[in-house]
Order: structure tokens, then sequence, then C-alpha cells
């Protein structure tokens, strides 16, 4: 909880967070991959480990959600992403909660979202039983954005890598200016330890899948995503994180936005076919809560 207050003030930037038709497309893409597009609009939707908001409130811009919930177990999370939706005039409220014990009533929502924040929990399988408890029968939860066990191995070595070569290289005389100040170096470094703390698991995508339906889920579907992506992408985001902010400027941006999509595409339309799914970097996860047998049975 420390450490993500700590971030709710500079997260959105430092994770290229926005609330426009890039990120809203990346939600709604992460959602429609593992989900489909079946059940659009949902009427009320809630974020576990929402972060400053980015998934919710994207997909809501998205058309995906109507109203929303937010819920965070860091106060300051909670806060930002109130902000967010505020500046956004979106429905929703928010509570600060722990996702292994949801403060909603059973059978509430229609929808239950999360991006990046299974991996900080102790106990996945009970959130997932938590998930499906506020879900009301016949709703649905996606999870996206969960690490998994090979491909963060990988990634964070290029990460340490490219830290270490840009750490030094910007030592030497004439490129002085594309070094950040030391301080701000040694805060990113401390930042990295910290999150290296609170994030509690990678997955393996059957261990996954096992977990969810152990928790009761139905109609539970497991998929992977990003390969060369997050080759790329991790070493351009430590690279960023490295030079002086406001160096690289817009077309920095968008070149390196413009490729990691090529990239992505390039992963889910010819590699995905003979790659093995546990050696892209990002799981994703949806399930169903099962409708009470009368129901099944009055539909006969």
């Amino acid at each position: 909880m420390l450490y993500h207050n700590w971030e709710s003030q500079t997260y959105d930037e430092k994770w290229s967070i926005s609330y426009d038709e890039r990120c809203i497309s990346y939600a709604a893409d992460r959602f429609v991959t593992i989900a489909g597009r079946a059940g659009w609009p949902y009427p009320y939707a809630l974020e576990l480990g929402c972060g400053t908001g980015f998934f919710l409130l994207n997909l809501m811009q998205a058309g995906v959600i109507g109203r929303g919930s937010v819920s965070d177990i860091s106060p300051g999370m909670v806060a930002a992403a109130l902000r967010n939706a505020e500046r956004l005039s979106l429905p929703v409220d928010g509570r600060v909660a722990d996702a292994e014990s949801i403060p909603y009533d059973d059978n509430s929502f229609d929808l239950v979202v999360g991006h990046a924040f299974l991996h900080h929990l102790p106990d996945v399988e009970l959130s997932l039983r938590e998930t499906l408890r506020v879900l009301k029968p016949g709703g649905r939860f996606v999870f996206a954005g969960e690490p998994t066990k090979w491909g963060d191995k990988v990634a964070r070595r290029l990460g340490q890598v490219t830290w270490w070569a840009c750490t030094s290289v910007t030592r030497l005389p004439g490129v002085e200016d594309w070094r950040r100040p030391q301080v701000e170096l040694d805060e990113s470094s401390e930042a990295a330890a910290l999150e290296a703390v609170v994030d509690q698991h990678t997955f393996v995508p059957a261990d996954l899948r096992r977990m969810a339906l152990a928790a009761g889920a139905v109609e539970v579907g497991v998929g992977t995503e990003e390969l060369t992506a997050a080759w790329f992408g991790w070493p351009v985001r430590t690279f960023e994180a490295a030079v002086p902010a406001g160096k690289l400027g817009f077309r920095w941006a968008n070149f390196a936005y413009r490729y990691w999509q090529r990239l992505s595409a390039f992963d889910s339309s010819i590699l995905s076919r003979f790659v093995p799914a546990g050696l892209f970097y990002n799981a994703l996860i949806t399930g169903v809560k099962p409708q009470p047998p009368e129901r099944l049975a009055g539909t006969r």
C-alpha cells in the first residue's frame, strides 16, 4: 500500500497511461482479445486494483461499460482514479478495498475487470472467489496484463541490461545532457527495488486457468500476448526512465508506440501459431459466474 500511495502521483506518467484514443483502443483490444464483444455494454462494472483507473475508465469510453466502481488497497490510487473519472465526466464511485475481501454485496456487478493487479496479491484464488461472489449470476470477469513466468524473466533482464547501458554511456563526455540528475536515477532505482517486493507472482497460463476453475468459474479462457513487443517495450520504457524528462519528445513517443503496435500484431498473427503460450509476456484471463441450478432448469 505504501509503495502504491507513493506511486499514485506519477503513475500515469511512468507507464505512459492516457485516456485518449491510444489507450481507449488498447484497453478495448485487450478485452476483445480474451472475452469478445458479446454483452456490451455491461451496465455496472467494478475494477479491482484500479490504480489510477486506466482499465475501467478507458473501457467506459470505449462503450464496454455503462457505470463503474473502482477499488484499490491504496487510498492514493483510488483518489487518483476518481479525479480522472471526474475530469472525464464518467459516472464512477470508489472504495479503498482489499481484493481478497471485496466490500460489496453478493451479486452486485455485471462485470469485474482488472489490469496488472493479480500478481500483487498474496492469495490469487481467494480473490477470484471474491470476484465471483460479487458478480451477478452469469456475470463475467476479465483480467489482463499479468506477467507470465518466463516472459517476465526475459523482460526484466532486458530492462536491467538497458538500465546499465544507459547509465554507463551517459557518463561519457559529450552525452552528459542525456543523463537524468543522479537524485532522479536513485529514485528510479529505489522504485524498482520496491516494485520487486510488491510483485508477488508470475504465472504459468495453465496454473492461472486451474485457479479460476478451483474458485468456481465456468467458461474460463486464458490467453497470452506480447513476445517481440515485450522485448522491444521493456528496453524502450527503461531508456525513457533513464534520460531527462522531455528529452525525447513527441516524435520518439509516436515511433515507440507505432513500432510496439506492429510487433504486437506480428506476435498475435504469426508467432502465436507456433511459439508456446508461456513464453509470451502478458497473460489474460476471463471467466463467468455460474447460473443457479434452478435458473438453468427453468430455461429448458
